[in-house]
């Protein structure tokens, strides 16, 4: 963006120890949106004071957060909810620059390396068994507990470069791939848990009136892509003492995975100086609810 008389005034004031005029400096130079990014960033270069240079760091990182938030709103509000592309606008709060194409790619050729290896006349734990031979041993995906130490562990082009994620990354890694593949897998509500469940062939998971449970042939647990029975799920129940009503086993949205993926991710920046990040994430999931 060419530095104006007016950008050039407002970056003197970068420095202003007055919090008001800070604030206010702040709030013009985010209204010229992420344009401005590659003069904030010359400045940064050219600034010898640390705290104007991480106030410069804030002002970037507003710039990122404000792109994001309107990139989310419009991904929410659309008719077609894409959850790869959900999943790297997560990415984006982290990571603002990151390429698309190159993660879409790999996708792709993950996708037709389990395509190679689908027909017709599998049964549905026999594609199961495909894609988790492919994703699994010979992709070598690795799968790690949900601990909130690591927030790259939560985004997906991370967990392809890594070859690492855990229960919700894998699990929305492995959805991406079902639907490109056309085979009836969906995230389920089970509490404390990331689970994926095969619906039966001649079933529209999104439409299930009643008893969705009934329409479950097994499970999978995205950790590892490892099936898991029925009674595998009831003795989970009662181990953590919660009955399994229906709606534990209706679908979850899209928009519902984004936002249990956000959810989650902000409790990796439970420290002060990190509380910031936390409650951007947790308005970006709220930004879901609408």
């Amino acid at each position: 963006m060419n530095e104006t008389k007016e950008i050039s005034a407002l970056f003197t004031l970068i420095d202003d120890p007055d919090e008001e005029v800070f604030s206010n400096v702040s709030e013009r130079i985010v209204h010229y949106g992420t344009g401005i990014i590659p003069n904030l960033e010359n400045l940064w270069e050219t600034t010898p004071s640390n705290d104007i240079q991480s106030r410069i760091e804030m002002l970037i990182h507003r710039l990122h957060y404000t792109d994001l938030t309107n990139d989310l709103t419009e991904w929410r509000d659309s008719a077609y909810h894409d959850l790869l592309f959900g999943a790297l606008l997560v990415a984006k709060f982290q990571y603002p620059e990151l390429h698309t194409t190159p993660v879409i790619q790999e996708i792709e050729k993950i996708r037709r390396n389990v395509w190679l290896e689908l027909n017709s006349f599998l049964t549905s734990l026999e594609q199961a068994n495909v894609v988790s031979n492919i994703l699994y041993n010979y992709y070598k995906l690795k799968g790690t507990e949900i601990a909130y130490l690591n927030p790259d562990d939560f985004f997906l082009h991370k967990v392809l470069q890594c070859k690492k994620g855990n229960a919700i990354s894998n699990g929305i890694l492995y959805l991406v791939l079902a639907e490109l593949l056309d085979i009836p897998v969906k995230a389920i509500n089970i509490p404390r848990q990331f689970v994926l469940a095969f619906f039966n062939n001649d079933t529209d998971p999104l439409n299930i009136t009643d008893n969705p449970q009934s329409k479950i042939i097994f499970y999978v647990d995205a950790t590892t892509g490892h099936p898991f029975t029925h009674k595998d799920v009831e003795q989970y129940f009662k181990r953590i003492s919660v009955p399994p009503v229906a709606s534990y086993f209706k679908p979850l949205s899209k928009k519902r995975i984004i936002q249990i993926l956000i959810e989650e991710l902000a409790k990796c920046f439970d420290t002060s100086d990190l509380s910031y990040k936390k409650n951007e994430l947790k308005q970006l999931a709220d930004l879901l609810d609408n």
